[in-house]
């Protein structure tokens, strides 16, 4: 019954927001998002969802927050990104 405890989430949303620093691309920051958010609700006393419902919740929520992140910090429509002079100059 470890994935009902709120710590384990608000662990695990480090470890992905550690990751994310690591390894930079936008992906893992939605996940630790995701899983900082089940942290927050099950400290908030959402509590009784079994493993499948758990990890169901996570996944959408990780959904969301990537959207959200791309909707924010993505490029906008029509904008290309342009490339003026080469690396290697």
């Amino acid at each position: 019954m470890l994935h009902a405890e709120w710590w384990v989430w608000m662990s695990a949303a480090l470890l992905l927001a550690t990751a994310e620093v690591i390894i930079p691309g936008w992906i893992f920051l939605g996940f630790a998002i995701g899983s900082l958010v089940m942290g927050v609700l099950l400290l908030l006393g959402v509590s009784g969802l079994s493993l499948p419902i758990s990890l169901v919740v996570f996944a959408v929520l990780s959904l969301f927050a990537y959207i959200g992140l791309r909707w924010v910090f993505g490029l906008k429509t029509g904008q290309v990104t342009l490339f003026d002079r080469d690396i290697n100059d």
